[in-house]
């Protein structure tokens, strides 16, 4: 019965997947059929040019992100984990917010990645320092803030250092809520894998690779379609004027900013080129807010979480994150800009 109901979840999700690129593509040729006898919308097209633009964005990421987790699968053994972490939770979390700077992927090509790695051993804690970590800290993210910031470069180094304190912080309170205690949604394959031991060891070989990469780039690709698409939605049909209005206020610009990070879904690489667009409107701190907030949550990679860790956890997950953002923007405001 399981295995039925399993079948049709999928069938289900393929079928969603595959109207909702139907109904792109029929937006996109809009205008190139002479037999079309209307006109769409301009909010309509406007809502499939942002997710179009969102998909081609996400997409060679979440393909380096499935193709670093496949690797992980195959070479990266429990025993090679534990010897590389150390033992102690605190010190733990140092070198894996140092980690993140080798994994140059925005926020939806490292949750395949985290979620191999706890699984394969890594302590959650860890896992999600990681996970904050990597979208922000790596130097493709350091250099396009640094030429968007260009007139004042302070942005990008305060990115950079608050970054590396605040996932120390959310590593910290995730192990003292949480410890070690398992968070992730096992898929009926995973169990039986588990359950049988060294018996389903995979081939170390290039088509075993390309084989567990293509398998997690169809299950992750339906959580990125679903968020994108939500995603163009608030940026076309979302009052700007409010959102102005909100932002000349020192109190409540930095989570008017934050939430709208969230909402926009920007890849953390070019981020920093809206950020800069918003500099005569909006406080220097609201930016900033903007610049932390989004590598580390927003809604695609909101969805993704939800699909791969249990519903509880990522509801504290975002809250802690959300919490601690705020707290560092508002003293590093308040010291440094006043």
């Amino acid at each position: 019965m399981k295995v039925t109901y399993n079948f049709f979840k999928e069938l289900l999700g393929y079928l969603v997947g595959l109207l909702i690129f139907g109904l792109i593509f029929i937006l996109f040729m809009n205008g190139s059929f002479t037999s079309f006898s209307f006109q769409l919308p301009k909010s309509v097209i406007n809502v499939n040019t942002i997710f179009i633009s969102i998909i081609i964005e996400a997409i060679p990421f979440v393909l380096l992100g499935v193709f670093v987790s496949s690797l992980i699968q195959m070479y990266v053994s429990e025993e090679r984990l534990q010897k590389i972490i150390p033992k102690n939770p605190f010190l733990a979390l140092i070198p894996a917010a140092l980690l993140g700077v080798l994994f140059p992927v925005c926020e939806c090509a490292i949750v395949p990645v985290v979620r191999r790695l706890i699984k394969k051993g890594m302590p959650l804690h860890v896992g999600m320092v990681l996970l904050l970590g990597a979208p922000i800290l790596n130097p493709i993210v350091f250099f396009s803030t640094y030429v968007a910031f260009r007139m004042d470069v302070q942005m990008a180094y305060a990115r950079m250092g608050l970054a590396f304190l605040i996932i120390i912080i959310i590593g910290l309170f995730i192990y003292l809520i949480f410890g070690n205690k398992d968070q992730l949604k096992w898929a009926r394959e995973d169990l039986v894998a588990s359950a049988q031991g060294t018996a389903t060891t995979p081939r170390k070989s290039f088509k075993a690779v390309l084989y567990h990469a293509s398998d997690e780039f169809f299950q992750m690709g339906k959580y990125l379609i679903f968020g994108a698409f939500i995603a163009s939605l608030f940026q076309t049909f979302f009052n700007r004027s409010i959102l102005l209005e909100l932002g000349s206020n020192n109190l409540s610009a930095p989570p008017v900013m934050m939430g709208f990070a969230y909402a926009l879904s920007l890849c953390s690489e070019a981020d920093a080129f809206i950020a800069a667009s918003f500099l005569k409107t909006f406080s220097k701190g609201s930016i900033l807010a903007f610049l932390l907030f989004g590598p580390m949550i927003d809604f695609k990679n909101t969805i993704m979480l939800f699909g791969y860790f249990k519903t509880k956890f990522v509801i504290a997950f975002m809250v802690i994150t959300t919490i601690v953002v705020l707290s560092v923007v508002y003293l590093f405001q308040s010291m440094v800009w006043g």
